[in-house]
């Protein structure tokens, strides 16, 4: 019931974190996790991902409040409630993000965040197999806890969609998590050895076999502040509560949505909220539960004319015979995500770095297992990579185990509307190149007399979903910024003792999908509560000097 260190949350940054701070077995290191278990195949095979965040005994079943610029939709957000937390229900893609973001956070005031900064966690974290698929080895780690592979791209599709993005005149890059993030490219994925390749498989389960590290199952209702100071957490285990002490800090990683609620229980937050709420305000931090942010995705769906989509397998026969391949060897298309190739994109001259992602998929599916009426099919899933919209976490009640106030507040900035019309068109102009000609049937969503911007808006408007990536509400930012909630060594501003280390501290959102994004902060955040900071060792930016060591300061 004590540690050196107490860690809430054991997702991506808590697993990365766990694994840092007992790696020298100094510190004692205790992790809580309200949520279980991550055996069983359902979570572990690749192929089977759209199964654990659908499941209430791996997610904590999260949706929004009803979104005001979307007809009162409410969209759901799923966050795992597991060992390796949202990193074992993901969609395994495995995305750094471009070099502008990390510029634009210390711009921004995340001063020793910028991407030189950055990518010596990205390469200690990383161990890279490119598959032979001519990747960029010089800007890639070779011997971290995280496996990232390439799938065997068997479709002819996963080519016709690079070859289409050529002909339509964009780049074609080797690897967008190495010198080039633009174009169309092999897509990566934590997968290794056919199986799903979390944080908790990654770096939490090696760490719990050393002695100084171990886990405890149960609600964190509260952090314990005692004169200015967070010296533990009050945890629930059944109905029985009870204190677990930290000697030297508090570290909360618990997700863009719980880690702004704790604090906010903990009596850290809007100081007007927090008196609503009946809770004693400890340090008012306007900004904690605000600056969420998302990203959201359309499915371009187009029919195909050869039966040669992942659909031959979207039957009981078919699925039995895809989960046995891989039970008995880990082979197949369970041993994959699907999502093997992919683009990033400027949407228009001027934009200084790509603004659109694409995923591409070989079947025309929901992740909610509705396939398309029409069979044999395949989409595009895209959006815009940069909204101005913003919205909050704020609580419900003053009760821990009751689900926060989530909005978004998609699509409120006008220029959303615009830019998704864009995504459409531009799609549509993809999928009718020549390298599709073979396969293209016709278009299933949005369909061929979707067209006007009434049309295409009155679509987005019931289509567009969440890709699950929300951050931002807890943002790191110079000390007097006063929508900062921690300074740029992750500290929560106004407490000591404390640091929140999850996507939640992201100034603004990266490009491209955040487990990668979220492991490195817990990579660094350990690095900045064990008093090391990595630099290049002649502290040369890395397109000058990509192959740099890594030297304490």
């Amino acid at each position: 019931m004590e540690a050196d260190f107490v860690i809430i949350g054991s997702g991506s940054a808590g697993s990365a974190m766990a694994y840092r701070l007992s790696e020298d077995g100094k510190y004692s290191v205790l992790v809580l996790e309200y949520g279980g278990t991550d055996a069983g195949p359902l979570i572990q095979m690749p192929g089977a991902l759209s199964y654990p965040m659908n499941m209430s005994r791996y997610d904590w079943g999260y949706f929004s409040q009803p979104e005001p610029h979307l007809g009162g939709r409410r969209l759901a957000c799923p966050r795992g409630k597991v060992i390796g937390g949202s990193s074992s229900i993901n969609g395994m893609v495995y995305v750094r993000g471009h070099a502008g973001d990390y510029d634009h956070w210390a711009e921004s005031g995340a001063d020793g965040w910028s991407y030189a900064d950055v990518l010596p966690y990205f390469l200690r974290m990383e161990n890279w197999h490119d598959g032979g698929q001519g990747g960029d080895p010089d800007w890639r780690g070779n011997d971290g806890p995280l496996h990232i592979t390439r799938g065997k791209r068997d479709i002819p599709l996963h080519q016709a969609f690079v070859e289409a993005g050529s002909q339509a005149g964009f780049e074609v890059t080797k690897d967008y998590n190495g010198e080039q993030q633009e174009g169309f490219s092999p897509m990566e994925q934590t997968v290794w050895k056919g199986q799903r390749w979390s944080a908790a498989n990654a770096y939490l389960k090696p760490a719990l076999k050393r002695p100084n590290l171990n886990i405890k199952k149960c609600l964190a209702r509260r952090i314990v502040i005692e004169n200015g100071r967070a010296v533990g957490v009050e945890i629930q285990q059944g109905k029985t509560i009870s204190t677990v002490r930290a000697h030297r800090e508090v570290i909360l990683a618990a997700s863009a949505i719980n880690s702004p609620k704790l604090l906010m229980l903990s009596g850290i937050g809007p100081a007007k909220h927090l008196a609503e709420m009946g809770i004693e305000v400890i340090a008012d931090r306007p900004g904690v539960g605000q600056n969420l942010q998302d990203h959201l995705e359309l499915y371009i769906q187009q029919a195909c004319l050869q039966p040669i989509t992942l659909f031959k397998y979207w039957n009981l026969f078919g699925k039995m015979r895809v989960g046995l391949e891989w039970l008995l060897n880990k082979s197949g298309p369970g041993s994959s995500n699907a999502f093997e190739s992919c683009a990033f994109l400027r949407s228009k001259p001027g934009v200084k770095y790509p603004d659109i992602q694409y995923h591409f998929l070989p079947i025309a599916v929901r992740y909610d297992g509705q396939a398309a009426a029409e069979g044999h099919g395949f989409q595009a899933h895209v959006g815009p990579m940069r909204s101005s919209s913003r919205g909050s976490v704020t609580l419900r009640s003053t009760d821990p185990a009751e689900d926060p106030k989530i909005l978004f507040n998609y699509m409120s900035d006008p220029q959303d509307w615009s830019d998704f019309r864009h995504c459409i068109r531009l799609t549509r102009s993809i999928f009718g190149q020549a390298a599709f000609d073979p396969f293209r049937g016709k278009e299933i969503q949005p369909g061929a007399d979707v067209q006007s911007d009434a049309e295409l808006d009155a679509f987005i408007s019931e289509h567009v979903e969440s890709a699950y990536h929300p951050c931002g509400t807890c943002k790191i930012g110079r000390a007097d910024d006063l929508m900062a909630v921690v300074d740029p060594e992750c500290r929560v501003i106004g407490v000591d003792g404390l640091r929140v280390v999850d996507s939640s501290i992201f100034p603004s959102i990266p490009n491209g999908n955040l487990n990668g994004p979220s492991i490195m902060v817990g990579e660094k955040g350990a690095d900045l509560v064990l008093g090391r900071a990595r630099l290049p060792k002649d502290n040369r930016a890395p397109w000058i000097n990509p192959r740099w060591e890594i030297s304490d300061r």
